[in-house]
């Protein structure tokens, strides 16, 4: 069936090919990405219909934008039915419209592998009209054939990818997503892809990043697939050029860096906020142009962990409080310690009162997750001295020279 375009832009689905839609929404009033990460900037939750002799829909969205998908369901299907619901990924801003799918199209065949299953059940108590798929079977619909690939723990345990062999699209879930709502455009040549590309990031280094390994795996399982199109559960769907995103995870779960430094730092009264700006300044006169301030008492920790996943360089300077470690910059480091992150060189200073505690709390982070460090931790009483800045230059020099190796 033929669609005209007043037709698409009212009902709101948007063809990728001359038998797969768009159908997705975004997010705008959602805060927090899984109640912790912000979103300035939205998200998307992306669905997919392919018509055929069987008509097949791909993942579906959060409960709280259910009314709008299905407007855009009853749209394109206009009085047909669905009768398969492919699940690549569970998590409930996936998942969140199923039991709306199945009432409104009870005879739809879930499918989904056996771990899918288990989510499933647990869940929303769902144990009818499943259908099975195991590792590079294939789903047969009169025109499209479908692939299955199980690529789990990128970023849950039952998470898997939909190849149509036919239109040569690549239904990747989670994998290759980004935050940020589609403003208008939708697919890659539509956008300013520079303008999606940090939250890109973001959304890899805090969601996906600790499964690196995973996502490595993922990716060689994929080798020697002809990806036309990346269809991924939020952000951009990659038309024009899929390559650029699945070379930037393949980039990013090997853990390259750029030449860089991340300083950051956590002060109360400005001590270590001066000895911050001072490495700064050396590591600039040293040769080092991307050096990046940010505060742990203002700069949500994704954003840092964005920064860190790009930069080759890591610099901690805290304040010590209640004879420990500075509570915003603890934070940091422990949720940076979560990521596995790996192939970067880390510095350390700080400040204390009448008692230390938090460049050897910092320490004890560094030693237990065997990061390496360019110099010895340099810790000032009060207010840094001249023989303190020494020791900073000195520290900056051997930054600069690490990360520039």
């Amino acid at each position: 069936m033929m669609y005209e375009k007043e037709e698409i832009e009212v009902n709101g689905f948007i063809p990728i090919t001359d038998d797969v839609y768009y159908v997705g929404v975004n997010d705008r009033d959602t805060q927090l990405f899984e109640n912790m990460w912000p979103l300035p900037k939205g998200v998307t939750y992306n669905s997919y219909v392919i018509k055929d002799e069987k008509n097949v829909l791909v993942d579906t969205v959060k409960v709280s934008k259910i009314a709008l998908f299905l407007q855009k369901l009853r749209g394109l299907l206009d009085g047909g039915t669905i009768d398969y619901l492919v699940i690549n990924h569970m998590e409930p801003d996936h998942s969140g419209a199923i039991q709306e799918i199945i009432q409104n199209y009870p005879d739809v065949k879930i499918v989904g592998n056996s771990k899918t299953f288990d989510f499933l059940k647990g869940f929303y108590g769902i144990e009818d009209n499943l259908y099975e798929v195991k590792d590079g079977d294939e789903l047969n619909l009169g025109k499209h054939t479908l692939t299955f690939y199980l690529t789990p723990m990128v970023h849950w345990p039952e998470t898997m990818m939909t190849y149509d062999q036919n239109d040569k699209i690549l239904f990747a879930g989670d994998a290759f997503g980004g935050f940020g709502s589609l403003d208008g455009g939708v697919f890659d040549d539509e956008v300013n892809i520079e303008y999606y590309e940090n939250e890109i990031r973001r959304y890899y280094s805090n969601i996906v990043g600790k499964f690196g390994p995973m996502v490595q795996k993922a990716l060689k399982k994929l080798e020697g697939l002809d990806i036309g199109v990346v269809a991924s559960t939020h952000g951009p769907v990659w038309r024009s050029n899929p390559q650029r995103i699945i070379s930037s995870y393949d980039r990013w779960s090997r853990y390259e860096a750029e030449p860089g430094v991340v300083i950051v730092f956590g002060s109360m009264y400005g001590n270590t906020e001066k000895m911050a700006d001072y490495v700064a300044r050396k590591l600039a006169e040293y040769g080092v142009k991307n050096v990046r301030m940010l505060s742990s008492s203002t700069t949500h920790d994704s954003y840092i962990i964005n920064e860190i996943w790009k930069y080759k360089g890591v610099m901690f300077g805290s304040a010590t409080y209640n004879v420990g470690l500075f509570p915003p910059m603890e934070s940091l480091i422990k949720n940076l310690s979560h990521k596995g992150i790996k192939n970067r060189v880390f510095g350390v200073f700080g400040t204390y009162g009448w008692s230390g505690g938090g460049v050897k709390t910092i320490m004890e982070y560094v030693e237990e997750h065997k990061w390496p460090m360019v110099a010895d931790p340099v810790e000032v009483k009060l207010t840094p001295s001249e023989e303190h800045y020494a020791k900073l230059d000195e520290l900056a020099r051997k930054m600069a020279d690490s990360i520039q190796e």
